[in-house]
C-alpha cells in the first residue's frame, strides 16, 4: 500500500483556524487553539491579537480567562472574498467543539 504523506500546503491559513476554534468555543484557552491548530502558544496568542486588532475578535476578560466573541458580520480580507462575511465562513466550515 503507498504511503500518503501530509500535504506541503493547506486551503485555510493558520488565523482561519484559529477563528473557527475560537468560534467553537469562546472561552478556549491560548493553549488549546494552539494544540489544536498544530502551532505554537506563542504563534497562536499573535494570530489572537491580530484577529483582535483587526476587529474580527472582541476579547472580555471573565475572572483569570479571556471570553472571545467573534464579529460574524465583517467581510472576509482578500479582494475577492470580500462579498462573503466571516460568519459565512463559520457557518460551512463549524468544528465540533466536542472533538
Amino acid at each position: 500500500m503507498p504511503v500518503v504523506s501530509e500535504p506541503s500546503w493547506t486551503f485555510l491559513t493558520n488565523h482561519a483556524h484559529v477563528l473557527l476554534a475560537i468560534s467553537a468555543e469562546s472561552q478556549i484557552r491560548i493553549r488549546d487553539i494552539a494544540a489544536q491548530v498544530g502551532i505554537t502558544e506563542r504563534a497562536a496568542h499573535r494570530i489572537v491579537s491580530d484577529l483582535e486588532v483587526a476587529g474580527y475578535l472582541k476579547v472580555s476578560k471573565i475572572g483569570r480567562r479571556n471570553e472571545y466573541s467573534v464579529i460574524r458580520n465583517l467581510p472576509l480580507r482578500h479582494p475577492a472574498e470580500r462579498h462573503h462575511r466571516i460568519g459565512e465562513l463559520l457557518k460551512v466550515l463549524a468544528h465540533d467543539s466536542k472533538r
